[in-house]
């Protein structure tokens, strides 16, 4: 199984940590958010992780030489669905995709690597927890889902507080049929909305990776799901690292 990281993103809500160096390089209890990540993602059956790389790539290259790499040049321009597809040419086989400004453990990538589904997103189903003391980036902006009979319904930032069985936490599944109804999926929709708004997106340059998965599933497409209980944080802002240093426990 391949894993590809994306990490193009400047991360400027955590400045000035992220001045001089990638957002995956902020420490958490002494240790890089990254090589938390290759931890969980090794741990969880991933043998090869491809990093996609913009701003102050070349740091991650010099301290992570066995990474296979691709570069998102435009990186200012564009957000984390046209990031991921720098690596299209690795999707020919299953991968697991992750943001590289999160924090999880391997048990939830053993069970994506080991679902039946060809596309499975990670879902962490005590997030409510998980927001109660973050004030710097409330409940209304997390990629929410609602999941039921083991398939994912919706995945969107407005689905009601109340509403919502999860959230889901930037680190997804891809089977061989998946990643290719994905590029697929991608190439139409780029080919329509390219400099053109797309869903939620001004642009579809600037769209989420949640964006096209909402597309997908309202075109039939099926999402599985599995499930963390709590084992996962996002690293957003100051205080979000503050609360890691405390609270993180894989």
């Amino acid at each position: 199984m391949r894993a590809i990281i994306i990490g193009a993103g400047r991360g400027s809500r955590l400045m000035p940590t992220t001045e001089n160096a990638p957002k995956c390089f902020a420490e958490i209890q002494g240790r890089r958010i990254l090589d938390w990540t290759i931890e969980a993602l090794k741990g969880g059956g991933c043998t090869e992780i491809c990093f996609i790389g913009g701003y102050h790539v070349e740091a991650v290259r010099r301290e992570y030489p066995d990474f296979v790499f691709r570069e998102n040049t435009d990186w200012p321009n564009n957000n984390i669905l046209v990031s991921l597809m720098c690596a299209e040419d690795l999707m020919d086989r299953p991968f697991v995709t992750a943001y590289s400004d999160i924090l999880f453990t391997k048990e939830v990538v053993r069970g994506l690597v080991q679902s039946r589904d060809e596309l499975a997103l990670g879902v962490d189903t005590e997030w409510r927890e998980h927001y109660k003391p973050r004030t710097q980036h409330p409940p209304h902006d997390a990629e929410k889902v609602i999941t039921r009979d083991g398939k994912v319904e919706r995945v969107h930032r407005t689905i009601p507080y109340e509403d919502a069985t999860g959230e889901f936490i930037g680190v997804a599944k891809f089977g061989t049929s998946g990643a290719r109804q994905f590029r697929e999926f991608y190439r139409r929709r780029k080919w329509q909305h390219w400099c053109k708004p797309y869903r939620e997106a001004a642009t579809f340059q600037k769209a989420y990776l949640i964006h096209m998965f909402q597309d997908m599933i309202e075109h039939d497409i099926v999402f599985g799901h599995v499930d963390t209980p709590g084992n996962y944080r996002e690293i957003d802002t100051q205080e979000d690292m503050n609360l890691a240093q405390m609270l993180w426990q894989p």
